[in-house]
C-alpha cells in the first residue's frame, strides 16, 4: 500500500525535473556571436581545368563587416596554367565560424561582354550569422562609369590579378521564430500530457483499489449494516 501511495508522489517530484530537462533540449545550440562591424572570416578557392587550389584565407578588408552593407574590390589570382579558354570559377566557401558554403561562380569568361559583379546576400538576427547566398550578376553601368580603369583592367588578358567589384547586402531576420516556437510549445505540451496522464492513471488506480476494497467490505456486511458477534 505504501509503495503504492509513493508512486504518485515521486512523479509529482519528478514532473519539474523532467519539465526543466526538456526546455533545455529545445534551446537552440550557442552560435559565434558577431558585435556590428566585426570582420565575418572568409575562404576562397577557385577551379581552372577541373584543378582546384588550395583554400585561402580572404584579406579581412575584402570579408564581410557583420551587419554592415559595404562593397570591396576583391584581387582574383591568375590561376595555373590559364590560357582564357575557359571559364574560369571562383568558390566562397566557411563564411563566418558557421561555415556556410556558397556553390560555384563563374567570374571569369562567363557568357556576359560585361564586367561581373559578385553579389553576397547575409542574414542575421542579433549577433548571428543565418545564411549567406551569393551570385554573379552584371556590374551596373554607373560603377563603370564611376570606375573605368576595373573594366580595362578585367579585359586585359595580362593584367592579374582581376580585380572584381564585391557586394554586401545584410538583411535583419527577427529573433522571434513563429514556426520554431510552435514545434518547442507543442513538443513540450505533448511531453508534459504525457507525464501528467501517468500521474492521473497511477492516482485512478489508487482510487480504484480503494473503492474496490470498500465495495467489497461493504458487501460482506449482513442486511443490518452491523456484523453478528458470537
Amino acid at each position: 500500500m505504501a509503495a503504492r501511495r509513493s508512486a504518485p508522489a515521486a512523479a509529482r517530484r519528478l514532473l519539474p525535473v523532467l519539465s526543466l530537462l526538456l526546455l533545455c533540449s529545445s534551446l537552440p545550440p550557442p552560435a559565434a556571436a558577431y558585435r556590428p562591424g566585426d570582420i565575418v572570416p572568409m575562404l576562397r578557392s577557385g577551379q581552372y581545368h577541373g584543378a582546384r587550389s588550395v583554400w585561402f584565407d580572404v584579406v579581412g578588408r575584402h570579408c564581410p563587416a557583420f551587419a554592415v552593407n559595404r562593397e570591396v574590390l576583391m584581387p582574383i589570382p591568375k590561376p595555373t596554367g590559364f590560357t582564357g579558354a575557359d571559364p574560369y570559377k571562383i568558390i566562397t566557401f566557411q563564411i563566418g565560424h558557421e561555415k556556410f558554403h556558397v556553390p560555384w561562380l563563374y567570374v571569369i569568361n562567363r557568357k556576359s561582354s560585361e564586367v561581373p559583379l559578385i553579389d553576397f546576400h547575409l542574414k542575421y538576427s542579433g549577433n548571428d550569422l543565418l545564411g549567406v547566398t551569393a551570385k554573379v550578376v552584371d556590374m551596373p553601368h554607373h560603377y563603370v562609369e564611376v570606375h573605368p580603369d576595373i573594366k580595362k583592367n578585367f579585359w586585359d588578358p595580362q593584367n592579374w590579378p582581376k580585380y572584381v567589384l564585391v557586394r554586401y547586402t545584410w538583411e535583419e531576420q527577427s529573433e522571434i521564430d513563429v514556426a520554431g516556437g510552435f514545434y518547442v510549445l507543442f513538443g513540450s505540451g505533448l511531453v508534459l500530457s504525457f507525464i501528467l496522464a501517468i500521474y492521473v492513471l497511477q492516482s485512478s488506480q489508487e482510487k480504484l483499489t480503494r473503492f474496490v476494497r470498500e465495495a467489497v467490505a461493504d458487501s460482506s456486511l449482513p442486511e443490518g449494516g452491523v456484523a453478528k458477534v458470537e
